[in-house]
């Protein structure tokens, strides 16, 4: 935000960041609902059906945004095109697994895998960005990991539907942070990679009369095609908060999502929420108390005055 812009008109922007913010979040906390209305359906019929809608979604986005020049310019550069179809891999594996999750009665796995992603960010930090890890960091990374081993000991499973979810996402965040392309043009570019193989699966099931598309009933075919404006909607929300709030605003307000997501696996859904999982999301939420101070503290020290 401009810092010239008159007091008055900073606060009406900061409302409404937290606003489209807290939709964005909102909307990823209770899309278990969503999910779990389409059971009966293959996951990977839902995410073939949520990249092909959302790329129709979103290229209207592009057009009503006059961004079409963006949009044909990353097509013509295959450096950009390689690192987007390592990215489509990432968030499409996420997705696939995330849907597989819910609809398999392992939410609670991963609610818990988008409480980590926020602490794998920051070990990916230090590894692949050379960032300095601050002492409270430190201690939150090795606080969620002693939660990790603590309940693969305990259950004697690892949790990796956790864990690839929070790294599939982690990956997908920082190869996107250093790529050259903007979020909305570079979701369409990946589901652009995967429409066209999305689209011959549709259609070979569609062939073997297994597809559900127009074979089922009215409300699952608007549950299917509405995936890609489920899909897009919190998206475009975030990205109109994240300009509009501080950083350390957003990273507070993330963690909406995954409680969202603990509440319905435990009070709606009723998972079994065994002292083992109450403890280790005991630690988690620990670390990412602690995590979160530290960033309030570093936000502010770098806000003042030398």
């Amino acid at each position: 935000m401009n810092p010239d812009t008159p007091p008055a008109r900073r606060h009406r922007e900061a409302l409404s960041g937290v606003f489209y913010a807290g939709m964005a979040f909102f909307i990823w906390g209770v899309s278990p609902v969503y999910w779990k209305a389409m059971q009966r359906v293959p996951a990977l019929e839902i995410v073939t059906h949520r990249v092909v809608w959302s790329f129709v979604f979103l290229m209207g986005l592009i057009l009503v945004q006059r961004r079409w020049a963006e949009f044909k310019e990353i097509l013509k550069t295959p450096r950009t095109l390689l690192v987007l179809a390592l990215t489509t891999l990432l968030v499409s594996c996420n997705w696939l697994l995330y849907i597989w999750a819910v609809n398999a009665g392992h939410m609670l796995q991963a609610s818990l895998g988008y409480y980590i992603n926020p602490l794998v960010n920051v070990l990916l930090g230090m590894v692949f960005l050379r960032e300095r890890l601050r002492r409270p960091q430190a201690l939150a990374v090795l606080l969620a990991c002693a939660a990790v081993v603590f309940r693969t000991v305990a259950h004697g499973e690892l949790p990796w539907i956790a864990l690839t979810l929070a790294l599939t996402f982690g990956v997908y965040g920082l190869i996107r942070k250093v790529a050259p392309v903007g979020s909305l043009v570079g979701l369409t570019v990946e589901t652009l990679i995967l429409t066209i193989p999305g689209l011959a699966y549709l259609v070979l099931l569609d062939s073997r009369a297994e597809g559900v598309l127009f074979s089922d009933s009215r409300s699952m075919d608007a549950l299917l095609v509405g995936t890609g404006v489920f899909t897009a909607v919190p998206l475009l929300c975030f990205n109109l908060g994240a300009r509009r709030i501080h950083l350390s605003t957003l990273g507070l307000m993330q963690y909406i999502a995954p409680s969202g997501m603990f509440l319905l696996a435990v009070i709606v859904y009723g998972e079994p929420f065994t002292a083992v999982q109450g403890w280790t999301f005991l630690m988690i939420w620990t670390a990412l108390g602690i995590y979160s101070v530290d960033s309030l503290r570093a936000y502010r020290r770098a806000g003042q005055p030398h």
